[in-house]
């Protein structure tokens, strides 16, 4: 990974803006990888996660799927992320603060969970992930929106967790098929609708009102215009 990077994940600019790495976010993220591994049938022994953090996501979807046979290893350039990932492990299950993109190993399964959208070249970095495992689950936050572009909040992202690059179903899609993916499911994941309670706000309740009523209709074109929606994709 480059400078960039790695200097607000390494220098604890981003654990100081974040300083539960979004682990309470979880279990509901863990929810829908569960369900597009269970609804395709993906058959795995091995499940590597790059960008893992607090390792909340691995092991939020190690209790959902109850496979004790399964090897899980979380990778993060963080240490402050690996040392908080590290404090709970269960058998099979490691964490290392490593690149794994620089290493030779591979696995069935490797979760890319909100991470494609901090990486400078993210069209490289979603190239060589590619080659890392046959299956690849990305979740990928669409904060290009018709709101976000009215309001111009696009830099709040930027400054506070990060991102680098805003992305829309369609256009998280066509990186994806461009840089060697064969996409297999999707599923908007309604992010802002169910962690509302981990995360109280006026601001939040009110633009879940219009996110409800047009999602209820169009869940496409309820991220469209008002955001709050992330696009999960099993892809080979």
């Amino acid at each position: 990974m480059g400078a960039l990077e790695q200097n607000i994940y390494e220098d604890g600019s981003y654990l100081a803006n974040n300083p539960t790495w979004h682990e309470e976010d979880a279990p509901f993220k863990a929810k829908y990888v569960a369900q597009l591994l269970t609804r395709n049938a993906v058959a795995f022994k091995s499940v590597a996660e790059i960008g893992c953090g607090t390792g909340a996501v691995l092991k939020q979807l190690a209790g959902l799927t109850g496979r004790g046979d399964v090897v899980w290893k979380g990778f993060d350039i963080a240490p402050a992320a690996i040392a908080m990932a590290q404090r709970q492990i269960s058998p099979n299950m490691t964490f290392v603060e490593q690149d794994l993109l620089e290493t030779d190993e591979q696995f069935d399964v490797l979760l890319i969970i909100d991470v494609i959208e901090h990486i400078p070249d993210y069209m490289s970095f979603a190239r060589r992930c590619a080659q890392k495992a046959r299956y690849k689950i990305y979740h990928i936050p669409l904060d290009l929106h018709v709101s976000a572009i009215l309001r111009d909040s696009l830099l709040h992202g930027r400054d506070t967790v990060g991102h680098l690059h805003y992305f829309t179903q369609s256009t998280a899609l066509a990186t994806l098929r461009d840089t060697g993916h064969k996409v297999i499911d999707s599923v908007l994941t309604p992010g802002a609708l169910e962690t509302a309670a981990l995360h109280p706000s006026l601001k939040i309740s009110i633009a879940n009102v219009p996110r409800t009523i047009v999602g209820s209709v169009s869940p496409a074109w309820s991220s469209r215009l008002f955001g709050g929606y992330s696009l999960m994709v099993l892809a080979e």
